[in-house]
């Protein structure tokens, strides 16, 4: 990029894209230790339980730190994707 062009700076797609990442580690944290990902993490997201979520790799800290309306949404948005 020549420094005659402006650079966007989008927040809003880095915080989507950590919240992918992880997503993805919480997964596969949780399918190393013998869990079903899915039914783990739904159970968490519809609870707030955070004991639905191992703490094996710092997986449990890693989700808590992302409000679960904001996963909600991330995970809609990735629905909507595949689906048009």
């Amino acid at each position: 990029m020549s420094q005659e062009q402006t650079s966007l700076f989008d927040i809003q797609e880095i915080d989507a894209e950590n919240i992918r990442e992880t997503l993805k580690e919480v997964y596969a944290s949780l399918e190393e230790r013998g869990y079903n990902p899915t039914n783990q993490i739904v159970g968490y997201l519809i609870s707030g339980d955070p004991g639905y979520i191992s703490s094996y790799k710092d997986a449990r800290s890693k989700i808590q730190e992302i409000d679960r309306a904001k996963i909600v949404e991330i995970l809609l948005l990735e629905f909507q994707k595949q689906n048009k």
